[in-house]
């Protein structure tokens, strides 16, 4: 959520920030403005009615004392308490109101983003080389399939369409992806969490996808109350609440985290022809970074999730690059996003396999998170999330590029200990 006196202090800034996302916000924020305009009328009014009425509450006893009747006074200030509480229903329904409109509107995007969608990505740098091959390559989806890693038949047939089954060695080495980056995360110092894999609305308001992103997940109905519960599309929706309606302390900041979770999404629409098999699907492993800090420490840590998602790829053996995202390609809660791409040979170009994001304070404000500095002062924390990493195309872009002419696959060196074997073959 966006800082109201901000709002209010720089409304065409607000405007203009938001539509280089491709966010038209004239009316929300000419519409918030009147709401909160009304708020602060109607707080005012509130505020005078009781006082008034305390006015004449104290003057009760003096006309006892000289023998008034003080039945007007009574009466007058049973008016003004009916004022009053009328108001306050009035307030409640503008503060309803004013608190969906304030909701609805997307992170400010950092200033130095290029505006503009995808075509406005930056890359910012490239590591390894591209594999070359002496051979016909073989696309992951074959090589997965003729190496009895993957069961796409299976899957489809337990779940339907965008789901699978890791079997053998895929399977094995599926968890060894996911040990040697949660090792790595521990021995850098993060703290492994391991949340609910269901969650309650207010998780996805406080991350930013609730409402607006609402009919993107899957939705649990508890059939013995009227709770309804959401599968986490991500660990960030779960993580990001972990401190929800908290203040820490400023010696407590910043706080590292690490979660490995599955991921479920509802994909909306069909999928291109060059993202079969377990590049697009509906649930998929993640392991999350995640952090909480300082407002003047965010930078740097962003700059460290970065780096943290660049050494993971890079230790696998891949060539990859880094991209600077366009603020109409962040998300609608982040304020800048880096994507960490790895390239799949058969796809003709690069696949995004982290997504390392500063949220700011909008995320804090959302769940009331806040730090109470060693002065005394009470102000909002910052939030940041990326991927570290997520599987699903890790995975057929390890088969891709370490694949042999004998349509063995080589593991790389780091997962070597977790699998037991150097070579996947049949």
């Amino acid at each position: 959520m966006l800082d109201i006196n901000y709002i209010k202090e720089n409304p065409q800034e607000v405007i203009d920030r938001l539509a280089m996302k491709g966010k038209d916000a004239n009316e929300d924020i000419a519409k918030i403005l009147e709401l909160d305009g009304k708020r602060r009328a109607l707080i005012a009014e509130t505020e005078g009615y009781k006082a008034e009425q305390n006015k004449l509450t104290k003057m009760i006893p003096q006309y006892k004392k000289e023998g008034k009747d003080p039945s007007e006074i009574f009466a007058k200030s049973k008016e003004l308490g009916g004022k009053a509480k009328e108001n306050d229903e009035k307030l409640k329904a503008v503060e309803t109101e004013l608190t969906s409109w304030m909701l609805g509107l997307p992170n400010l995007p950092d200033t130095d983003l290029l505006p503009g969608g995808k075509e406005n990505n930056e890359p910012l740098r490239y590591f390894s080389e591209p594999k070359t091959f002496d051979f016909e390559p073989k696309n992951h989806v074959d090589l997965c399939t003729d190496l009895g890693l993957i069961d796409y038949e299976r899957g489809t047939k337990l779940a339907g369409s965008g789901f699978w089954i890791y079997r053998g060695m895929g399977a094995r080495l599926e968890w060894a992806l996911l040990n040697y980056f949660i090792d790595t995360h521990i021995g850098d110092g993060y703290e492994l969490i391991l949340p609910p894999h269901m969650l309650e609305y207010e998780c996805g308001v406080t991350a930013g996808q609730f409402p607006k992103f609402a009919d993107e997940v899957y939705k649990i109905e508890n059939p013995t109350d009227d709770r309804i519960h959401y599968m986490l599309p991500t660990a960030e929706a779960a993580l990001a609440s972990l401190y929800r309606k908290e203040i820490l302390q400023e010696s407590d900041l910043p706080k590292k985290l690490i979660s490995y979770t599955p991921c479920f999404r509802r994909e909306a629409g069909s999928y291109r022809s060059d993202e079969r098999g377990m590049v697009r699907g509906h649930q998929f492993n993640k392991v999350e970074m995640f952090q909480f800090t300082l407002p003047e420490q965010s930078d740097a840590a962003f700059d460290e999730l970065v780096a943290k998602a660049e050494a993971l790829v890079g230790g696998l053996g891949f060539h990859f690059r880094t991209v600077k995202l366009a603020a109409g390609d962040c998300s609608a809660s982040m304020a800048r996003t880096y994507d960490i791409e790895i390239n799949i040979p058969s796809m003709n170009g690069y696949k995004e396999v982290s997504s390392v994001s500063n949220a700011r304070d909008y995320q804090a404000r959302r769940g009331m998170m806040r730090v109470k500095r060693a002065n005394g002062k009470i102000e909002y924390l910052h939030t940041l999330n990326g991927s570290g990493l997520a599987t699903s195309r890790v995975l057929p872009a390890l088969v891709e590029q370490n694949q042999n002419a004998d349509g063995s696959v080589t593991v790389p060196e780091v997962l070597r200990k977790y699998i037991g074997t150097d070579i996947i073959k049949k």
